[in-house]
């Protein structure tokens, strides 16, 4: 008889098929992969002995709270939403040991996670907004292909309310751009985005400056020695560009999307419209941004009437 799979090579077969199957993005493989490594760490010394798969068929709700305990108090401690998020990864975890290697845990479902609060969004201002999408142009350690890449892709967050996910899924066939954008968003959920003629002119402009011949399927936007672009890369730009234009370190490449709908919602656009537009699966998630307006409103309002 078989010697039962190692926790560790469970944790790895889980990895596998997260990357191979469901298309995780390589950022959601490394905080699944750190998390649970982080919890079957935990529990190998908390029971001073390795792991297996049916161990972990038998790790009670008990446990699973002393390790939020532990990850709680740790160094550094995790925030209530860290928390959530680590325990949800161990959940998936657990359903691919359910489903895949026969091992079920009925305990994990006892566990809840802490409640977490959901932040307003942070957009930045208009101007902001025009003046990251601008600065790229003026920094003289760029081609100029470079700057015009940076600035189409700013331009889609923006523009078009997209993830930096969304915008590098591009491909060469997408480009040049109509006056309709088909993006498939989290959990395979297709959405249909106008796209305004300024953002089809800033794309239209990078490739007029692109110095790489690609193939439809290739990926639109590419790194200096022609790689796909990264989403790092694009993180890295607008930290250069907050340094530049003195911004806030809250006017990350997400606080573009965030500004297109509050800005939207602003000039008068409703809820739903909005939530279709940046592919929302519920309308609470994009009720926040009436928070951001409404704050916007007061901040208005305190510096204008001579009452306040």
């Amino acid at each position: 008889m078989a010697a039962p799979l190692s926790a560790h090579e469970a944790r790895s077969r889980w990895l596998e098929h997260l990357a191979g199957e469901r298309r995780a993005s390589p950022r959601t493989l490394e905080a699944y992969g750190f998390a649970a490594a982080r919890y079957i760490a935990f529990l190998e010394r908390h029971r001073g002995e390795a792991l297996t798969v049916p161990g972990l068929a038998e790790v009670g709700a008990a446990e699973v709270r002393a390790w939020l305990a532990h990850l709680r108090s740790g160094e550094p401690p995790l925030s209530p939403r860290s928390l959530s998020q680590a325990l949800s990864a161990i959940r998936t975890f657990h359903r691919f040991l359910d489903r895949r290697l026969d091992a079920p845990n009925a305990a994990i479902a006892l566990v809840r996670g802490p409640k977490v609060k959901p932040g307003a969004p942070r957009p930045v201002s208009e101007d902001q907004a025009r003046g990251m999408i601008a600065e790229p142009a003026l920094d003289p350690d760029r081609e100029d292909w470079e700057s015009a890449r940076d600035q189409a892709v700013l331009t889609l967050l923006y523009g078009c309310g997209l993830r930096i996910s969304e915008a590098l899924s591009l491909t060469r066939a997408d480009a040049p751009l109509g006056a309709e954008l088909r993006i498939t968003g989290k959990g395979s959920k297709t959405r249909i985005v106008p796209v305004l003629p300024a953002v089809r002119a800033a794309v239209d402009g990078y490739l007029a400056e692109l110095p790489f011949v690609l193939e439809p399927k290739e990926a639109l936007f590419r790194a200096k020695r022609g790689g796909a672009l990264s989403p790092r890369h694009v993180q890295a730009t607008v930290q250069n560009l907050r340094g530049r234009l003195g911004l806030a370190a809250s006017a990350t490449p997400h606080a573009l999307r965030h500004a297109f709908a509050t800005h939207l919602l602003g000039a008068g656009a409703d809820l739903r419209s909005i939530q279709e537009l940046l592919g929302h699966a519920s309308l609470s998630t994009t009720q926040r941004y009436t928070e951001v307006d409404a704050a916007r409103l007061l901040s208005a309002y305190s510096k204008a009437h001579p009452r306040a």
